[in-house]
């Protein structure tokens, strides 16, 4: 994914927070600090961090905020009452450092997580997970900030339009965000192979493992189904299915 010229040069109500634990193995949880899920010993080590355009990876994690902010910030007066306000960026940290990463209502980030804390209304990711996933292809750190930026959406509405499956319905505000800014605002350019690395990040981050709860996220085909959903329908699909009504 890229964006034009244009838009580089121009300068998103729970207890607890609404995170994202993607680990380089393939499991994948609910918690900055996983506590309560861990990998079972017989499941393999995480692989180093592999190499990448450091300059490039973060130049696209910046275009990434700048287009997802940009496209919640144009559009959310077209879906909802009241006045956006974005979410503070607190990420990236460095994830094999301890406690270098922001805490979370005290809880303390975890290794090779990307998470929304809802408390303190800001997101944050671990650059080594960034980097795992940027050296598959760009449109990884564009998934990633999309999907968090929709768990700061579902803070920011009524309660009965988050959905019950909020990851799922993260996951369409994701594909509703990023194609919205291709489609309509013309911010973003999807390029050929996008659509392969994306449903590659969907794979890796369902949570199609023995160790994890399918619940939580679900499983990459449910994940690829409600990004898509919100590609072909945009904002309003992902509302269809919530408690007590649409947007």
């Amino acid at each position: 994914m890229r964006t034009p010229l244009a838009a580089m040069l121009i300068g998103a109500t729970l207890l607890t927070s609404g995170a994202c634990t993607i680990k380089l193995d393939g499991a994948a949880g609910d918690d900055p600090a996983p506590a309560r899920r861990t990998a079972s010993p017989a499941s393999p080590a995480a692989p180093r961090t592999p190499a990448v355009d450091e300059a490039a990876m973060r130049r696209d994690i910046q275009i990434a905020r700048q287009v997802v902010d940009g496209f919640w910030r144009r559009h959310w007066s077209e879906y909802f009452t009241g006045v956006y306000r974005a979410p503070l960026v607190r990420g990236g940290y460095d994830g094999n450092v301890p406690n270098s990463g922001p805490t979370c209502a005290g809880r303390p980030a975890a290794k090779n997580n990307a998470f929304y804390c809802n408390p303190q209304d800001y997101i944050a990711w671990d650059l080594n997970l960034m980097r795992a996933g940027y050296a598959k292809g760009d449109s990884w750190v564009y998934l990633i900030i999309a999907h968090e930026w929709g768990h700061a959406v579902q803070n920011r509405l009524k309660n009965s339009l988050v959905a019950r499956q909020k990851e799922l319905q993260a996951d369409c505000l994701a594909g509703a965000a990023l194609y919205g800014a291709a489609e309509k605002d013309r911010t973003l350019r999807i390029e050929p192979g996008d659509r392969e690395e994306l449903i590659d990040g969907f794979k890796v981050v369902g949570d199609d493992t023995p160790w994890t709860n399918p619940g939580d996220h679900g499983d990459a085909f449910e994940r690829i189904e409600n990004f898509s959903k919100g590609r072909t329908g945009g904002v309003k699909s992902c509302f269809a299915a919530a408690r007590g009504g649409g947007a």
